[in-house]
């Protein structure tokens, strides 16, 4: 299974005894852009009582950070990451914004919060896993090409671009753990009339059915 990380930010806000938690959910490569963005973070929501964060970085999620922002230790910072650590996401940034409604929430009120905000945050963003795969082109006439495409389709392969001249050329995405059986039923299924002209490792993901290729992600 590959990575899973936020492509598209999502945004939640809920209250709890008249305070706001407002919850961003963010694509982050480092800690400087992370701490780049929890300070315009900051610099927007000026106003408000805390400005609470954590983020992970890396393919082992090697770079965690995390901060409660002046409320009690370990209530806000922490369960923001807990939440980060707990669905497996990888290079995310999570800010939580607290406009204080007047009414203590207690320690077990705040995690509560600060989680829900954070959870919330992250169901809104466009969460996606990377996947290692092909970008894999196959050239057939087009007698064959109906044959093709129902093989294509029947394995949820996603074709990229398709040109059409005196035979049809197709890009296809193939995840790795599909491609050696997909060449094999493509040859059979076309009775050897289509050739693989070009096959190159790829990195991409799914965002709903359409693939983005890495130099997108």
């Amino acid at each position: 299974m590959g990575l899973k990380f936020v492509y598209e930010a999502g945004e939640a806000e809920i209250t709890e005894k008249r305070s706001r938690f407002i919850g961003t959910a963010l694509p982050v490569r480092s800690e400087e852009e992370a701490l780049a963005l929890i300070a315009a973070r900051k610099k927007k929501y000026w106003d408000a009582r805390h400005n609470c964060w954590a983020f992970v970085v890396g393919d082992r999620q090697q770079l965690q950070r995390c901060s409660d922002d002046g409320e009690p230790q370990g209530t806000a910072g922490r369960p923001i990451l807990d939440v980060l650590l707990g669905e497996d996401v990888h290079d995310t940034l999570i800010i939580v914004t607290r406009y204080f409604g007047g009414i203590l929430l207690g320690t077990g009120g705040l995690v509560r919060a600060y989680t829900k905000a954070a959870s919330d945050a992250l169901s809104a963003a466009a969460v996606v896993t990377r996947q290692s795969g092909f970008l894999l082109t196959l050239a057939a006439d087009y007698n064959s090409l109906g044959k093709v495409q129902y093989l294509l389709a029947q394995r949820d392969i996603f074709t990229m671009e398709a040109r059409y001249t005196d035979e049809v050329e197709l890009d296809v995405i193939v995840p790795e753990e599909k491609a050696d059986e997909l060449e094999s039923a493509l040859t059979e299924g076309t009775a050897g009339r289509i050739r693989f002209t070009a096959k190159k490792e790829t990195i991409f993901a799914m965002l709903g059915k359409e693939p983005i290729l890495w130099e997108d992600l």
